[in-house]
């Protein structure tokens, strides 16, 4: 799917969408909160339907150029899965962090807020921490399955899922370490304290592991004599 395109346009690629990606999740938290009149409630909703609607049409479009992982959780599964080369799954990472972090500063800009920020939100406890585990297990086991059997779904697939998984996890569904890192630097609607990332990150990736385990055996075909 990928091969078309040289490793510096897949990774422009992986960073203009990871930036993108992250306008629209800041961006759209900001004008919640601004229009909710102080009702979290419409401000998460307003935060997810964005979000969702986002990732559909950024993986629409950048998936055919980078696999649009946008997220260090996905590409770890590739290289498990061995769908991705060593030398691109360090440098993919990269891109998706710095791109997701300058889709921040973008955000504040728009809006008006200081572009350099640290967020003042806790986000603890061993709830959370489980949230975050079914988010990304979710999401991979959502990539997955949806790449198996109708491919041209999975951008659907992907924004309807994390739309959901805003509302039924506790920790509205981050699954992704680069927007975890890039949330921490913005103290808005949807940032997440420095303190509280490390166990987010820690619990994504157990996650993204184990559905890279469940559904690696789940799709795998027996050899029939």
């Amino acid at each position: 799917m990928t091969a078309a395109f040289d490793l510096p346009r897949r990774l422009v690629a992986e960073a203009l969408g990871s930036a993108l990606l992250l306008a629209v999740v800041i961006g759209s938290g900001i004008m919640g909160e601004r229009l909710a009149g102080g009702n979290v409630a419409i401000a998460l909703l307003g935060n997810t339907l964005a979000t969702g609607a986002g990732l559909v049409v950024l993986i629409t479009v950048f998936g055919p150029i980078s696999g649009a992982h946008f997220n260090p959780a996905v590409t770890l599964v590739a290289v498990l899965r061995r769908e991705i080369a060593g030398r691109d799954a360090l440098l993919y990472p990269l891109v998706q962090v710095a791109g997701a972090i300058a889709g921040v500063w973008l955000a504040h800009a728009m809006f008006g807020e200081p572009i350099l920020q640290v967020s003042t939100k806790l986000r603890d406890g061993p709830a959370q921490m489980l949230a975050e585990t079914v988010a990304t297990f979710g999401l991979v086991a959502t990539i997955l399955g949806a790449v198996r059997f109708r491919p041209d779904f999975t951008p659907m697939a992907v924004g309807l899922y994390i739309t959901a998984a805003y509302w039924f996890t506790a920790s509205t569904s981050f699954a992704n370490p680069a927007v975890t890192v890039a949330r921490a630097l913005s103290d808005t609607f949807a940032g997440i304290a420095p303190a509280s990332a490390p166990a987010f990150i820690l619990a994504q990736l157990v996650g993204a592991l184990l559905a890279a385990l469940a559904f690696g055996w789940l799709l795998k075909e027996q050899t029939r004599p």
